[in-house]
């Protein structure tokens, strides 16, 4: 069976601003919850003017406010951009506030430019052994091992679930060792997907939290009535990864009709590769393409993201990706 869960990358649109922003995002997750999916995540991103999500757990507390049973958590914190015994508390706090509803996913990029991650006071050195240990300090904190001489409060014995994500072969590596679930981006970074797949699979070893591997992979989807509405619904992700890939990120733009056609070769190219991971049509088309990717990755789980400028139209696609992927989960 294949679950399925929402991304929401907490969108700031060209004519919006970040309260409506996060207004809609509580909205989304009470949408998505009625709908029956499984979980809602939000990432840590700094200095991006068209993310609202860069204070992730304060969002969170937001999200979990405003529902009831959906798991809540974030797809991730930037570790190295954070002391492993504040995200200690900050998550027992979130894990005392909704009892067995929160995720914890990890990630080791800075989300970030090295000019923000500097004003974070992030150690810029680069030694590879560094997240390995922050992951398991952390552990330490929600474990409350005496040895360790401090004790997280909140967070010492706190009930949540910790995730390593990845966009390379290092983050599954390290899922696989520590026994943790893991959570491959391959809505944006689709190249070693399966490789790490492989590396994780093969290579995991139980743990305390889990028995057997779990997989999520990150897919976006664009459902709406027609193919043709959702492919032009698309354009306003292309304009984004297009304006992130040439260094001017903003605020995300209204969808322009035409707008794949109208870029040269290799921004065409490059949105190929990116966005391979993708179902963007009609709801026929985009179950026969989530079919074939859940049926291909063999994926415990898919995090859906649908960057839309038009947030009711946002809704629409997760409504009418909901009974597609009912039958997905029943086929897999």
């Amino acid at each position: 069976m294949t679950r399925i869960s929402v991304l929401d990358l907490v969108p700031i649109t060209e004519d919006g601003d970040v309260e409506t922003s996060l207004a809609n995002a509580a909205d989304l997750a009470r949408h998505v919850e009625a709908l029956g999916y499984e979980r809602y995540w939000v990432a840590e991103h700094h200095g991006m003017p068209g993310i609202a999500s860069a204070a992730t757990a304060v969002v969170l507390g937001h999200v979990g406010a405003a529902t009831s049973r959906i798991r809540i958590g974030a797809g991730g914190i930037m570790l190295p951009n954070h002391s492993p015994l504040v995200i200690a508390e900050q998550f027992g706090t979130l894990a005392a506030l909704y009892p067995n509803r929160i995720d914890l996913g990890l990630g080791r990029a800075p989300g970030s430019d090295q000019k923000v991650a500097r004003a974070l006071r992030r150690n810029l050195a680069t030694d590879p052994g560094q997240f390995p240990r922050d992951v398991v300090e952390l552990q330490d904190y929600f474990a409350d091992r005496s040895e360790i001489g401090i004790t997280a409060v909140p967070g010492a014995g706190a009930n949540l679930d910790i995730w390593i994500l990845g966009s390379s072969l290092f983050g599954a590596t390290l899922a696989a060792r520590l026994g943790l679930p893991f959570a491959f981006a391959s809505h944006f970074a689709p190249d070693a997907m399966m490789q790490a797949i492989d590396i994780y699979r093969t290579q995991f070893q139980p743990s305390k939290q889990l028995d057997k591997s779990r997989l999520m992979l990150g897919f976006n989807v664009f459902a709406a009535d027609s193919d043709d509405e959702a492919v032009w619904l698309s354009s306003s992700m292309q304009q984004a990864f297009v304006a992130l890939r040439t260094g001017r990120p903003g605020r995300l733009k209204p969808p322009v009709e035409g707008y794949y056609e109208s870029l040269p070769r290799p921004a065409q190219a490059m949105l190929d590769n990116v966005l391979s991971a993708s179902a963007i049509g009609s709801p026929d088309t985009v179950h026969n393409r989530v079919r074939e990717f859940a049926q291909r990755t063999g994926a415990d789980e898919l995090i859906v993201t649908s960057q839309m400028f038009d947030h009711e139209r946002r809704k629409h696609s997760y409504e009418l990706l909901q009974p597609t992927l009912l039958r997905t989960a029943a086929s897999a």
